[in-house]
């Protein structure tokens, strides 16, 4: 069973703030997710992908597809 969280707290989790404007909107990436300013993601060709959201082994299929790992800038 998976837990869901509201974003707020997920948010807080990973910047120590619910909503921090030091962190702006990066764009949306290959699956639907929000990637803001500082967040790790994966590139593959003209594709992003942001890390925290992936399963181990989709981040391990990325990289052998050649996936570089960046931070949203």
């Amino acid at each position: 069973m998976m837990d869901i969280q509201h974003p707020d707290i997920t948010r807080s989790e990973n910047t120590g703030y619910p909503y921090s404007n030091r962190r702006a909107m990066y764009g949306v990436d290959g699956l639907g997710n929000d990637v803001h300013t500082g967040d790790e993601i994966l590139r593959l060709n003209d594709e992003f992908y942001r890390v925290d959201d992936l399963f181990q082994e989709t981040i391990e299929v990325l990289e052998q597809q050649g996936a570089e790992y960046e931070i949203a800038k």
